[in-house]
């Protein structure tokens, strides 16, 4: 087995180059990602306030959320490595997975908000969240394959531009819905701005998702034989295992040097989604009873805060191409972290809810590099007939933050920080500035000769 997979990597015959793709191709092969976004954004924005709803304690949040990383790290490369073995002149190699991811994550989307209880929602927060990573790993690989090596960066701050627009109608959607008179709570105490929100998001995440899989056809292997070859000896859930173990063992040095950069960024990222929305609450509103008419009105304003760093993020993310030819990836990425991180530590300072505004703006500029550059950086090390399981390892360095922080955030929240949300928000913003000193040793693989176009 690893005899094939080094031959795989090592003496397998270069691809021809792709040829660019137009601004609509672009567009197509990236909108499913509006619909991932949206189920994602709401998720963030509303899971810790729904939780509290149902009767959960403050340290008890990050528990209830390793869903998420648990399911990554279990799905992902499995869903990598399936993917690149995939291929079907009808359905296409990733699109099949888009396809079922969304069905599932939108049912749970639509069911969630209406739970009656703690482990109803924590139930189907698991099956949300195994259902987003099987639509969203193929997407990246998704990428790489319809996309030469110079326009690879363009296509993934393409993703981030769609991951902030998702963002920001998920985000906004309960606070517009209250403005537009649609108030009150469903029986379990959630607001009905929240619940319809959900089940909007569920009608956009599947809707999306068949627009990119209607409209994007995928190109068969370079040679077919060789694949059906491959697939035939490489075949089975035990190779499948071995193919991940041994891409493991030939990481190359590039992904190593992502990871502490990556550990960093999406701890930072959890202390952040976990406790934004109960720092408003507690220190700009001063609302401490989650029964509170103030608590709700506090949780929609942090909606629209996290809807205003989405809006720079698709802002910004078309903007960045050029910023990267001038002074590379890794430096680019470095500054967002850095202007991210001093973001959020500006919270703890504010108490006038308008003025959140300000630091969510630079906490924007730093997630549109946070989705796109590493990627960008990572797929020019990849050999491409393995870049889906490689993705889908990449993803372990997003979700074992994650883990480290459900399983020993509690303790530390509950007795260091005193239930304190923004102590937990601080300590976030204090993680994305060190990832961004980290990725200042970050080196890329050659570039290639020509410039990235621009979106």
């Amino acid at each position: 087995m690893a005899s094939i997979i080094n031959d795989d990597i090592h003496t397998a015959q270069p691809e021809p180059e792709q040829k660019a793709l137009g601004f609509q191709q672009l567009w197509d092969m990236n909108f499913g990602y509006l619909g991932i976004q949206f189920g994602w954004g709401l998720q963030m924005a509303n899971m810790a306030a729904i939780y509290v709803k149902l009767g959960a304690d403050p340290d008890k949040i990050p528990i209830l959320g390793l869903a998420g990383p648990v399911t990554g790290l279990l799905i992902q490369p499995i869903i990598g490595a399936m993917s690149d073995r995939t291929w079907s002149p009808k359905f296409g190699r990733r699109r099949p997975y888009f396809t079922l991811g969304a069905i599932f994550a939108s049912i749970a989307l639509f069911v969630m908000p209406s739970s009656p209880a703690l482990w109803v929602a924590a139930v189907l927060l698991w099956i949300l969240d195994a259902s987003i990573n099987v639509s969203m790993e193929p997407f990246r690989a998704f990428v790489a394959d319809k996309l030469p090596v110079r326009q690879r960066a363009t296509g993934f701050l393409m993703q981030s531009f769609f991951i902030g627009l998702g963002a920001t109608l998920a985000n906004a959607l309960p606070w517009l819905l209250n403005h537009f008179g649609v108030a009150g709570q469903s029986a379990n105490g959630v607001p009905l701005s929240v619940l319809y929100s959900f089940r909007i998001g569920a009608v956009a995440f599947l809707l999306s998702i068949l627009w990119t899989v209607l409209r994007t056809p995928e190109d068969p292997p370079a040679n077919l034989a060789e694949f059906e070859r491959r697939k035939r000896e490489t075949g089975g859930v035990a190779a499948g295992a071995r193919e991940i173990a041994h891409a493991l063992r030939v990481m190359p040095h590039t992904m190593k040097q992502l990871f502490p950069v990556q550990f960093a960024t999406w701890f930072g990222l959890s202390c952040f989604w976990g406790f934004f929305t109960l720092s408003v609450a507690r220190h700009v509103f001063g609302a401490v009873d989650s029964k509170s008419a103030l608590f709700d009105r506090a949780t929609e304003w942090a909606g629209v805060c996290m809807a205003a760093y989405s809006i720079v993020c698709f802002v910004v993310a078309p903007l960045l191409p050029a910023i990267t030819a001038r002074i590379g990836r890794p430096k680019l990425h470095a500054l967002a972290l850095a202007l991210g991180g001093a973001g959020l530590l500006s919270v703890s300072l504010i108490h006038t809810p308008t003025l959140l505004l300000i630091p969510m703006a630079a906490f924007g500029i730093a997630w549109a590099s946070i989705l796109a550059m590493p990627y960008a950086i990572l797929s020019v090390a990849l050999p491409r007939e393995r870049m889906g399981v490689y993705m889908g390892i990449f993803n372990f360095f997003i979700v074992i933050p994650q883990i480290v922080y459900s399983l020993f955030m509690p303790m530390i929240i509950k007795s260091v920080f005193h239930s304190d949300p923004i102590k937990t928000l601080t300590l976030g913003s204090i993680c994305l500035l060190i990832a961004g000193l980290l990725a200042t040793r970050v080196t890329e693989a050659p570039p290639v000769s020509d410039l990235e176009p621009a979106l």
